[in-house]
C-alpha cells in the first residue's frame, strides 16, 4: 500500500453517532432545518460496474421503446385523454380496466413479496429517479466539476470565472436532458409521431402542449438538479413501505458488526485481532460514498436503497489493508447476527401463493377476453313492425373488434331459432382492427313464433370462417300477447 493511501485510510474523520439516536433525524437535514448537501464520492467497484450495465439496458429500452411496434400497435401506449392503452401491443379500453385494475394488484403483491425477500433493491438498481440521477445527472456532474473533494472546493469557493463557467454548462446540459426525458415521456401518452408532429408545427400552433412541455422539463430539472436524494428519504412512498414489509429474514445491505466492531484506525503491521479490534478501520469511506448521506454501520436506516456503493467503496479498502471483503454486504440481519443462511419464510411463501393465483387469474382472463365484443341495442322509443305476418325490430349494432386485424362478421339469431337478420347494406359487415364499428339492422321472427309480447332472444356474431366471436342478449318486441 502507498504512503498516499495509509495516510488516507487513516484521515477518516466523522464522529459514531449513538445508535439510540441515529433515526431521530434526516441524514440530509441539519438539526436547523437547513438542507445539507450530499457530494459523494464517485463509486467504484464490481457491483457499480453491474449497476451500470442495468442501467444502461434500462435507459436503452426507455429510448427505444416508443418506436417499437407489433402488428401495427405501440408496444406501449398510456393515452388516458383519448382513452387509449396499449400493453405489449394488446389494445385495451375502458371496459377491460378491471383486467388492468387486477394487473394492478398483482403488480403490487409483487411488489410486496420482492421487497419482504430482497429489501430495497429495485431502488437502487432499477427504479427511474436512481437510474436518471446517478447514471445520468450525476456523471455529467463529476465530468464537469470532478469528484468529491473538487465539488466541495467549488461549491465554497466564490462565484469567479470557473464556478460561473463550470455550473451554467452543468446546468445547461441538466435542462436539454430534461427536455429530452419529457418528450420521450409524452411519446408514451400520445405516440412518437404525435409528439413530431407537435415539434415540427411549434409551439404557436399548440400552445398548451408547450406549456406542458415546459412544466415537466422544469419539474424534472427540479428533482435531478436540486431536489435529488430528497425524493427517495422524504417523498418516495416505498421508502415508508419498506420499514413496514422489511424484517430479519429480507435481504438487505448490511454491515457485519460481529466483525467489524470494535471500530479502530488502521495501523500497518498491527494484530488486530489479539489487540481486540474488528475489521472496520474506521476510513469513513462507506459514508462518503453514500449518495444519500448516510452511514451504513448504524444498521438499516429509511435512506438506504441498497445502491451497493458503500459495499464497493469498504472492499476495495478492506483488499488494499489486507483483510477480507464483505465487511459490508448483501445479507439478512438474522444472518449476521446468527450466521443463518437466507430462506423462504411462511410470510414469503404466502404472498407467493396469492402472487400465483392472482397471475392465472389474470391470464384467464386475458386468454377469455375475446378478439370481438358486441352489442345490439334497441333504438329508444322504436316498436316492432308488422310486414307479411312477419314482426320485425330494429337494432343498433356496436362492435368493438380488439383483435389486431380487420374482420368482416355476420349475423345470427341463435335462440329461437326461426329469426331472420335483414341488412342494412348487402354483404358482410367489415369490423376494423382496434376499432368501433357501429351500423343497424332489423331482425324478424314469423308472427306464429311469437309467444310473449318481450321475449328474450340471443344474437350471435361470426367471422369469415363461420366461427362465433361473440354473442349478446337482448328482447325482441311484438304485439301484446294475453297470458293465461
Amino acid at each position: 500500500m502507498s504512503e498516499k493511501e495509509e495516510t488516507e485510510l487513516k484521515g477518516g474523520q466523522g464522529q459514531v453517532m449513538d445508535p439510540e439516536t441515529f433515526r431521530d433525524s434526516v441524514s440530509t437535514i441539519e438539526q436547523s432545518g437547513k438542507r445539507k448537501w450530499v457530494f459523494p464520492r464517485k463509486p467504484r467497484g464490481k457491483y457499480t460496474n453491474y449497476r451500470t450495465v442495468v442501467a444502461v439496458f434500462l435507459l436503452i429500452i426507455f429510448f427505444t421503446l416508443p418506436f417499437i411496434k407489433i402488428n401495427g400497435n405501440p408496444f406501449l401506449l398510456i393515452n388516458i385523454l383519448d382513452r387509449q392503452f396499449y400493453i405489449a401491443g394488446q389494445p385495451f379500453y375502458p371496459q377491460d380496466f378491471f383486467i388492468l385494475a387486477l394487473g394492478a394488484i398483482a403488480s403490487l403483491v409483487f411488489i410486496i413479496l420482492f421487497t419482504v425477500a430482497f429489501g430495497r433493491i429495485f431502488c437502487g438498481w432499477i427504479c427511474p429517479q436512481t437510474i436518471f440521477q446517478e447514471m445520468i445527472f450525476r456523471k455529467i456532474e463529476y465530468l464537469i466539476e470532478g469528484d468529491r473533494n473538487k465539488q466541495i472546493k467549488l461549491d465554497k469557493q466564490e462565484w469567479n470565472a470557473e464556478k460561473i463557467w463550470k455550473r451554467s454548462l452543468k446546468w445547461g446540459i441538466y435542462i436539454i436532458i430534461s427536455l429530452v426525458i419529457t418528450h420521450f415521456m409524452f411519446m408514451y401518452i400520445v405516440g412518437y409521431k404525435e409528439v413530431f408532429r407537435i415539434m415540427a408545427e411549434g409551439p404557436l400552433a399548440h400552445p398548451t402542449n408547450f406549456l406542458v412541455m415546459i412544466f415537466f422539463t422544469a419539474a424534472f430539472y427540479f428533482v435531478f438538479a436540486w431536489f435529488r436524494e430528497q425524493v427517495c428519504t422524504l417523498v418516495c412512498p416505498y421508502g415508508r413501505l419498506q420499514g413496514v414489509l422489511i424484517d430479519k429474514q429480507t435481504i438487505n445491505v448490511y454491515y457485519d458488526f460481529k466483525r467489524g466492531e470494535k471500530r479502530s484506525k488502521w495501523r500497518k503491521g498491527e494484530d488486530r485481532k489479539a489487540a481486540g479490534k474488528g475489521d472496520c478501520i474506521d476510513c469513513q469511506q462507506c459514508v462518503v460514498v453514500c449518495p444519500t448521506g448516510i452511514d451504513i454501520r448504524n444498521g438499516q436506516q429509511l435512506e438506504c436503497v441498497n445502491c451497493t456503493a458503500c459495499i464497493d467503496a469498504c472492499d476495495e479498502v478492506m483488499e488494499k489493508v489486507g483483510l477480507p471483503k464483505g465487511l459490508i454486504r448483501y445479507a439478512t440481519e438474522e444472518e449476521i447476527e446468527t450466521e443463518a443462511k437466507f430462506r423462504f419464510t411462511t410470510r414469503m411463501k404466502a404472498y407467493a401463493a396469492v402472487l400465483v393465483l392472482l397471475i392465472g387469474f389474470l391470464g384467464y382472463l386475458l386468454y377469455n377476453r375475446g378478439a370481438m365484443e358486441a352489442k345490439f341495442i334497441k333504438p329508444a322509443g322504436s316498436t316492432f313492425v308488422i310486414r307479411d305476418n312477419n314482426i320485425s325490430n330494429t337494432y343498433n349494432y356496436t362492435l368493438l373488434n380488439k383483435s389486431n386485424k380487420d374482420v368482416s362478421v355476420t349475423f345470427k339469431v341463435l335462440e329461437p331459432k326461426n329469426g331472420e337478420i335483414i341488412y342494412s347494406n348487402a354483404g358482410a359487415i367489415k369490423a376494423k382492427k382496434d376499432q368501433i364499428t357501429k351500423g343497424t339492422i332489423n331482425i324478424q321472427f314469423p308472427q306464429s313464433e311469437m309467444k310473449l309480447s318481450k321475449q328474450n332472444i340471443k344474437i350471435g356474431v361470426y367471422d369469415e370462417t363461420g366461427k362465433m366471436i361473440d354473442s349478446y342478449e337482448t328482447y325482441f318486441e311484438g304485439p301484446f300477447k294475453m297470458q293465461f
